[in-house]
């Protein structure tokens, strides 16, 4: 997708949701929360909320075309000879988890690397990479549509976006109240002070999205888990060690590599959909996935 297209795509986006929210707001009565006499809790608590909440739900109901937009994604379709191999596996794995059959992708790139997304279980994507595809053998690549059929099973993108929408929605109310205890505007009106106010409130919006993403990550990581257990019961326990294991060993390879890994991951509103991440360190508070050596040793322990 060209620049032009997704600076397009972006305003669309982003117009919808502002307008959706403004209707919403009228029709709760929502009226200004920095008042004259002081701070409107309720008014600010409803705004925050559906700031919050209605942003993230537009996102998840518009997850699976913007990721296909977005990762370049190519649906495969039953039809499709050169693919059957892979679809006709999707379709056995979805079978066994009782899963109605997802729409199968395959995205341009060298990195190894699969996620999911979609608004429910009916209308959703699993998709792999062609670096995955050229890589992996076909045992693997099981283990892994696996992992991502357990993401859709346990309803993970709905649980993400609902606490993401909570999160965003304290962050809001947070900073605005933070904001106005350090400013002074109640007790101080001059124009000044409410300039220095709204400086605060994107300062402070930084401060509490970064606490807020601590615990996002954190949840995203237990679900990685989770995925993993659920592959080991759909595919293998081996099939799924051995597919975290050969991802483990892609990401020693050389700086080049992973340089070109990195630039794929760039992407990052799709990274906690993936399979794998490569934080580390202090950074591994906000990495959406645990350490893969970790995830093979607590399968190896099941």
């Amino acid at each position: 997708m060209s620049f032009i297209k997704r600076i397009s795509l972006f305003l669309i986006v982003n117009f919808f949701i502002v307008l959706t929210i403004s209707t919403i707001l009228r029709l709760f009565q929502v009226g200004p929360f920095l008042q004259s006499t002081g701070l409107n809790y309720r008014s600010l608590a409803l705004f925050c909320f559906l700031w919050g909440m209605i942003g993230s739900v537009i996102s998840l109901l518009l997850s699976k075309k913007m990721a296909v937009w977005i990762m370049k994604v190519r649906i495969i379709h039953p039809s499709s000879f050169t693919h059957k191999p892979l679809f006709d596996m999707v379709e056995t794995l979805a079978k066994k988890a009782s899963l109605p059959m997802p729409e199968v992708g395959i995205y341009p790139g060298k990195e190894v690397n699969a996620f999911a997304t979609g608004p429910s279980k009916k209308h959703a994507l699993v998709a792999l990479s062609q670096g995955m595809i050229d890589t992996m053998p076909m045992e693997e690549i099981e283990a892994v549509v696996a992992h991502e059929l357990s993401h859709i099973k346990n309803g993970d993108m709905v649980t993400m976006t609902l606490l993401q929408g909570v999160i965003n929605a304290f962050v809001l109310f947070l900073a605005r109240i933070a904001a106005y205890g350090v400013s002074g505007i109640g007790k101080n009106e001059k124009r000044g002070s409410y300039m220095s106010y709204y400086l605060l409130v994107y300062a402070f919006e930084i401060c509490f999205m970064m606490i807020g993403s601590i615990v996002v990550s954190a949840f995203s990581r237990f679900r990685e888990y989770r995925a993993d257990y659920g592959a080991a019961k759909l595919s293998t326990k081996e099939k799924m060690i051995s597919a975290l294991e050969s991802l483990a060993s892609l990401q020693k390879k050389t700086s080049s590599q992973k340089s070109s890994i990195a630039r794929q991951e760039g992407k990052a509103a799709f990274n906690a959909l993936k399979i794998s991440s490569s934080k580390g360190g202090v950074l591994q508070l906000f990495a959406s996935h645990p350490p893969l050596q970790e995830r093979i040793a607590r399968l190896k322990a099941l």
